[in-house]
């Protein structure tokens, strides 16, 4: 989610010029490297599209969510796994900040492929860091540069895929990114969470060297897809600014932030976003710790194996159904009159976890109904908060970093609730039962703003330039 230098003027009152933005546009391009050349011929996007967003889906998972399962296997305490793995989300809400710095040099796909690699190497050392003795700073460390990387790949990709493809392509595969981004996280928080547990229990392996091999592999996996792009992924359109200098991009980024805070209604707006998930961001940090820890801790005892399942098989197969008949829907009845409904479905099943708290099940399969209930109820919503996000705050001259801007804020959302999450819980006791109960309180106030979000952006405004995305 580069800042969309190529398609882009300066309004009136920008420092830079409508021709020293054509005298860009004419300049001669960067010399190209061997990275930086186009694979021969046009690829098909179904050769590239899976691949790219496995591959975003795969390590932001890993850094957001797997990496606390990690720690609490290594006996880490819930705070602090809550505190420190919550930070990791940094790098996602920071990164309106440094993509225009990527403009002038190298490709998207430069970039896309140089993150893969470099994401191999950091995965890599967070393994060979696990049997240190300060592991635990050691390999934060690396999963932060793997943060980082993640979210500088992040930008790239969808530059990559925006520029690359005609807007009608763009809504025609828009299900296949969903669905390869969360095709990742089954297998990082399903198929490799399970294998630890699978080569702990039945195997014998100690949690060292269970979590030393998932990283190695998911290192060779990164490594995997940087040697298939580099022969199948398009570089994308070269950015207006690209050969030129830092201080091109920089007036590009003022020019950004100015007409991003003068669109209407823009307070209240990211109000909505940032609250939308506010609920669930404290479930997300916390779910896979309850269902982790022993019942005299208050939790409901899985191993690795049964929590891979549930979350990375059975929870995600709820949240693309519910991603899908949540689209279904909106494309038959448009999002401002689904938008409510939508936090509603989004909102209300945090009962589920109430539940789980209060009722403590010991049936895994009723375990797993219940997290699915959940997962098809955030998959609904999800789809909602997306939408508003690229249909009411994206539109303009610089889209994709205004998109940028908006999922920065929606990361925000997580980092905060993550590192406040640990107190919570140590406020009301370590008890799972008040923690969820105070959850649903939280849940409230999405539900509230949902209701009153406005809508400045009509449906395929001309003044986007692009129509609604996906046709809705």
């Amino acid at each position: 989610m580069s800042a969309d230098l190529s398609t882009t003027s300066p309004s009136h009152g920008s420092p830079q010029s409508a021709s020293g933005i054509a005298a860009a546009q004419s300049a001669p391009p960067a010399p190209a490297t061997a990275t930086d050349d186009p694979a021969p011929g046009k690829r098909h996007p179904l050769t590239w599209v899976p691949s790219l967003y496995l591959a975003m889906g795969l390590p932001n998972v890993l850094v957001g969510a797997v990496a606390a399962i990690l720690y609490k296997n290594m006996g880490i305490s819930n705070e602090d796994i809550a505190l420190y793995t919550s930070q990791m989300y940094l790098p996602w809400v920071l990164k309106p900040l440094w993509s225009p710095l990527l403009e002038p040099y190298r490709t998207k796909r430069w970039w896309v492929i140089s993150m893969q690699f470099l994401m191999m190497a950091s995965l890599g050392l967070v393994a060979f860091s696990l049997p240190l003795e300060g592991f635990f700073r050691a390999s934060l460390a690396f999963f932060w540069i793997t943060g980082f990387a993640s979210a500088t790949q992040d930008i790239a990709a969808d530059g990559v895929f925006m520029t690359t493809m005609p807007l009608r392509d763009q809504a025609r595969y828009a299900g296949v990114q969903g669905m390869c981004w969360n095709l990742g996280a089954v297998v990082a928080s399903g198929l490799l969470v399970s294998l630890t547990g699978w080569l702990h229990k039945d195997l014998g392996w100690s949690w060292v060297h269970c979590w030393m091999a998932v990283m190695l592999g998911a290192a060779g996996m990164m490594g995997g897809f940087g040697l298939w792009h580099l022969r199948v992924l398009p570089p994308g359109a070269p950015s207006a600014v690209q050969g030129q200098d830092l201080r091109s991009a920089m007036v590009s980024l003022r020019e950004s932030w100015i007409t991003f805070f003068q669109k209407p209604s823009i307070w209240m707006m990211l109000a909505v976003v940032f609250f939308y998930r506010f609920g669930e961001g404290f479930i997300e940090k916390f779910g896979p710790l309850f269902l982790l820890d022993p019942r005299d801790a208050g939790g409901l005892g899985l191993d690795n194996a049964a929590l891979g399942h549930i979350y990375g098989t059975v929870g995600t197969v709820a949240f693309i159904a519910g991603a899908f008949l949540s689209g279904f829907i909106v494309a038959r009845m448009t999002l401002k009159r689904t938008f409510f409904l939508l936090a509603i479905a989004l909102n209300l099943p945090h009962l589920t976890y109430y539940y789980l708290s209060h009722g403590m099940p010991d049936n895994v399969m009723l375990i797993g109904a219940v997290v699915a209930i959940e997962k098809f109820g955030y998959g609904m919503g999800s789809v909602g908060h997306m939408l508003y996000m690229m249909q009411q705050i994206a539109p303009g001259p610089f889209k994709m970093t205004h998109y940028a801007m908006a999922t920065g804020v929606m990361a925000l959302t997580k980092w905060a609730t993550g590192s406040v999450s640990g107190w919570v819980y140590a406020a009301v006791g370590q008890q799972y039962a008040s923690f969820f109960g105070l959850v649903l309180l939280f849940s409230i106030p999405p539900i509230v703003l949902a209701w009153l979000a406005p809508f400045p952006v009509k449906a395929h405004d001309p003044s986007d330039g692009t129509g609604a995305p996906g046709g809705h």
